[in-house]
């Protein structure tokens, strides 16, 4: 995502080795097309593989597809590279190159990245992730929405269709950005699904060195979010950090410990950035909060409903996935909603006009 600034391999490897503080770590195949699977190696080396916990995603098809601009590369159940009696074939070679790439046997737990809507339905893509594990090549599975934030209706189909074999489920959610994610925590407890929570940083904001007038590099993917951005979240930020100081806590251990405190929560996984500027605090620093939360977890159900209210971002942006707001033909990241699903929004006391459109705005 190009985020901040980069860091050579050397610095870059010794944060990504895991101890006892962070004992998980997590690759992604398209990130770089392998590149980050052989660094995740490079600082794997040596370490004994009991010590850590390993997860991989594979999903976006970088052998045979070719890269979409800002898109990135296609899912690999895009009709234009296979039909589905191939997907077994690709998911065995993608999840056996990336263990190659790092130079392991086996992962914990592997992720379907960023499905599109047949990776969320099929039973022939979970068929495939089945054979994984049959394998030995993974323990756990679970699937991973993105990039962009939304598919709630999707993920939870996910669940009801696929829960013998869905493990684990990744979410977006942190302080300043509790919906959609927190539409999801009914079914993953229903489905006894575990959940990661990712960009629980809030784009930097949570690390304290962001702030407003913070000049982004011209490739910094947070280029995307919306003018005046820092401005407001810092804004709230302020508002919660009485009940960090309450606590001792980082501004980054308190959105950790909040997510945390919402059951099936189990990981976070903020994003670790170097930034750029006078401000800029040093990514080992940002690495030894993460590394340093306190147990128990010290937030009150009221400290944790009064974050929750000042952070609310009801109908802020407009969601991927399954949309209301959608119309038109089918797109890897976005469709219209059907009977089906809207049945299991009913089932889930989900209303899609309410609580799944921008601004509770009608369908353009």
């Amino acid at each position: 995502m190009h985020f901040g600034e980069s860091l050579d391999d050397d610095r870059l490897t010794e944060l990504l080795k895991p101890d006892e503080g962070i004992r998980t770590v997590m690759t992604a195949d398209t990130y770089g097309q392998g590149e980050a699977d052989r660094v995740l190696g490079k600082a794997l080396e040596g370490v004994p593989r009991d010590d850590y916990c390993l997860v991989g995603a594979i999903g976006h098809d970088f052998y045979k597809g070719e890269r979409e601009g800002v898109k990135g590369f296609p899912r690999f159940t895009d009709p234009r590279l296979r039909s589905a009696d191939e997907y077994a074939a690709y998911v065995s070679a993608a999840t056996e190159r990336s263990l190659e790439r790092i130079g392991v046997e086996a992962f914990d737990l592997l992720l379907l990245h960023n499905p599109d809507r047949t990776g969320y339905t099929s039973p022939a893509v979970w068929e495939a992730l089945e054979e994984q594990r049959a394998a030995g090549l993974t323990r756990l599975l679970g699937v991973a929405p993105g990039p962009a934030n939304g598919f709630t209706l999707d993920v939870i189909e996910c669940f009801e269709r696929f829960s013998d074999s869905i493990d684990w489920g990744m979410i977006i959610l942190n302080p300043l950005e509790p919906w959609p994610g927190e539409l999801v925590l009914d079914a993953a407890r229903e489905y006894d699904v575990k959940l990661i929570s990712r960009v629980v940083d809030y784009g930097g904001l949570f690390h304290d060195d962001v702030l407003p007038g913070h000049e982004f590099p011209r490739h910094d993917h947070r280029g995307f979010r919306p003018q005046g951005w820092v401005e407001r979240g810092r804004e709230k930020i302020e508002r919660i950090r009485p009940v960090a100081d309450r606590h001792g806590l980082s501004m980054l251990q308190l959105a950790c410990l909040w997510n945390l405190a919402h059951d099936p929560i189990e990981t976070v996984a903020p994003t670790l950035i170097q930034e750029t500027g006078p401000n800029a605090r040093p990514i080992e620093e940002k690495r030894a909060e993460l590394a340093n939360l306190p147990e128990p977890n010290p937030l009150t159900l009221e400290e944790i409903e009064e974050i929750r209210s000042i952070g609310d971002n009801t109908g802020s942006m407009a969601l991927k996935g399954a949309n209301p707001d959608h119309e038109g033909e089918l797109r890897p990241d976005r469709w219209p909603m059907d009977a089906e699903l809207e049945q299991l929004a009913e089932r889930w006391g989900i209303d899609p006009d309410r609580d799944l459109r921008q601004n509770g705005e009608q369908a353009a």
